[in-house]
């Protein structure tokens, strides 16, 4: 397996000229967010990753997580590494110093999250959901709650979990069957919950599981179901830690990626039941819970661009060193390394602009959610908000895609030998496909984005995000050289092609809505591919200008255009592929009766 180098200069990149990094910085409170320091907090991160946790990537997978006498016990060299991790404070970046954190962004704590994922997606899963978990009870918890379990936490000396799904129930939450009875000022919580992951590990002290379950005399649905804390072990009230909880780890999953993660089965309440306590109010669990669920959405969606990162520098240094056949048009008939095949250029310059476009939204969506809480006008602050709703869906579910997508051209660019786990190539595979599937499918995420965000306001936030769109065409037209133009050209018809699904799908919404709903993961996809288009334009013109003002690394520059370019003409240009589709193939796609399947 190919080692892991972050591509600093990229995301750095993304954070200043997308993203808006000098603008964040410029809030209250964010001061400290100036490049200079995130170019060194990047640094220090990437070399991190590189020395110690990429290098347990392979032999985890191999080893895997296994439950001994009720434990889970992590594969050899999990402890050290997670040790180093949370003595340099990595788990508290983006959060609050007065309970430990470093109090930076979340679009900076998102580029360091795909340092992480990229390194080793199994270790990336602890801060991922611990991460999540403390936005959840800094949002909703009581004082109490908040004094008892965040610092550790933010610490990463305890971990966090969310437990949704069980057997009978899957995506169904209002099915849910974890039951909470009220006693001695707190709650007992019976049930079993399937694949939580990291529900028991070695790395912590203490595991804090937010679980959803419902009370006797809820109502039916998800308005019954409420939100608890859960501790592995019992927290007393000056901190110090008691008794084991009633609750276990049935089994851990064998899973196809991800091996060094455990994923548990949970069994609460087999001698009377948990102690858990409740968060906020009763019968607005899943309210809360989607606190958390959104912040693992962003996350995930990073996961998706760093595997993608992860497979493109494994094929590109593959095809760097692999000779065969002699290069086209050359009177040389030596063979030549394959990176000189036309077709295997076509494919790692797809990968690697897949990546750049994904990452560059990732963390503008980030950045929203930035926006969101520190803008210091209510107005603004609605905007950033409806950006980031809108925005979410689609980074979660077109980054994992294109993640998963890439993870197979890497193997398809290793020939044969990608096939063989040796390479490493297979792994990233493996690993990647989870992503499509976890907090939320991606066809989860289309319905959301076209029932939810979409049909809500009516397409206003799309109007908005469309509008933003055209600026930056507007801005391509005055920019010098066939380059922008060839992308203001591509993106102008990508906007026009969105704009037209947008007003189709909102006008047969209330019409059909089963024609409609069986266009929403087409529309997805035309939304990340045409909102890249737009990333990416951004970034054609950030660096144009820097080599005008010759400010940077001309080469990165130079190629960082060039794949704007390519995004334009080989991705961007798929866009209206995909509105016969949306807007004609809704009626084949539920015209069969169930039996002639």
């Amino acid at each position: 397996m190919t080692g892991y180098a972050a591509p600093v200069q990229d995301m750095r990149f993304a954070l200043e000229e997308v993203a808006g990094l000098a603008e964040l910085a410029g809030l209250p409170g964010w001061d400290q967010a100036e490049p200079d320091l995130i170019a060194s907090v990047l640094e220090e991160a990437g070399k991190l990753a590189r020395d110690v946790i990429a290098p347990i990537n392979r032999s985890g997978d191999i080893e895997g997580a296994r439950l001994e006498n009720g434990i889970v016990r992590m594969p050899r060299g999990f402890r050290e590494a997670y040790a180093q991790f949370i003595a340099g404070g990595w788990n508290g970046l983006p959060f609050a110093e007065d309970i430990g954190g470093q109090n930076l962004p979340w679009a900076v704590s998102c580029a360091v999250q795909e340092i992480w994922q990229a390194a080793n997606l199994s270790f990336g899963q602890y801060p991922l959901l611990t991460q999540g978990a403390i936005e959840a009870l800094s949002r909703h918890g009581s004082p109490e709650q908040k004094k008892l379990y965040l610092s550790k936490m933010v610490a990463g000396v305890w971990n966090g979990t969310m437990n949704l799904t069980e057997p009978q129930a899957g995506t169904d939450l209002g099915a849910l069957r974890t039951r909470a009875v009220r006693a001695d000022g707190h709650y007992r919580i019976t049930g079993q919950k399937i694949f939580i992951t990291n529900g028991d590990t070695d790395l912590t002290e203490n595991t804090i599981h937010l679980v959803l379950a419902r009370l006797p005399d809820a109502p039916a649905g998800v308005k019954g179901i409420s939100l608890f804390v859960v501790p592995k072990l019992m927290v007393e009230a000056d901190g110090r830690m008691g008794s084991r909880n009633d609750l276990r780890v049935v089994s851990l999953e064998h899973k196809l990626g991800i091996r060094a993660s455990p994923t548990c089965v949970m069994s609460y309440g087999d001698n009377g039941g948990a102690v858990g306590t409740l968060v906020g109010e009763e019968g607005r669990g899943l309210e809360y819970m989607f606190t958390m669920m959104n912040n693992a959405r962003l996350s995930v969606g990073i996961q998706g661009v760093a595997m993608g990162e992860r497979a493109y520098q494994q094929a590109r240094a593959y095809a760097r060193s692999r000779v065969q056949s002699r290069e086209l048009g050359s009177r040389d008939v030596a063979p030549a390394a394959i990176i000189r095949h036309p077709d295997v250029r076509r494919m790692l310059m797809t990968m690697k602009a897949q990546t750049e476009a994904s990452r560059a939204l990732a963390y503008y969506a980030a950045s929203a959610l930035d926006r969101a809480k520190a803008l210091p006008d209510a107005a603004g602050r609605a905007r950033a908000q409806a950006t980031a709703d809108l925005l979410i869906p689609v980074v979660k579910a077109w980054s994992t895609d294109l993640g998963f997508e890439i993870a197979s051209t890497g193997v398809q660019i290793h020939g044969g030998m990608g096939f063989i786990e040796e390479t490493g190539a297979a792994q990233h595979l493996r690993d990647a496909r989870i992503t499509m599937i976890y907090e939320g499918t991606s066809g989860i995420q289309a319905n959301d984005l076209l029932g939810r965000k979409l049909m809500r306001d009516k397409g206003v936030a799309a109007a908005g995000a469309i509008a933003q769109f055209r600026t930056t065409a507007d801005r391509l037209a005055t920019g010098p050289g066939d380059d922008l133009a060839t992308i203001r050209r591509h993106l102008i018809a990508g906007i026009d092609t969105l704009e037209r699904a947008t007003a189709w799908l909102i006008q047969t919404w209330g019409d059909d809505v089963r024609r409609a709903s069986a266009g929403a993961t087409p529309y997805l996809r035309m939304m990340g591919i045409v909102a890249g288009g737009w990333v990416m334009a951004i970034s054609a013109l950030a660096a144009t200008e820097r080599l005008k003002r010759r400010n940077g690394d001309a080469a990165f520059l130079e190629a960082k255009l060039i794949t704007a370019r390519f995004y334009a003409e080989h991705i961007l240009s798929q866009a209206n592929a995909l509105l016969t589709p949306i807007m004609e193939g809704g009626g084949t796609v539920m015209a069969l009766d169930e039996d002639q399947f």
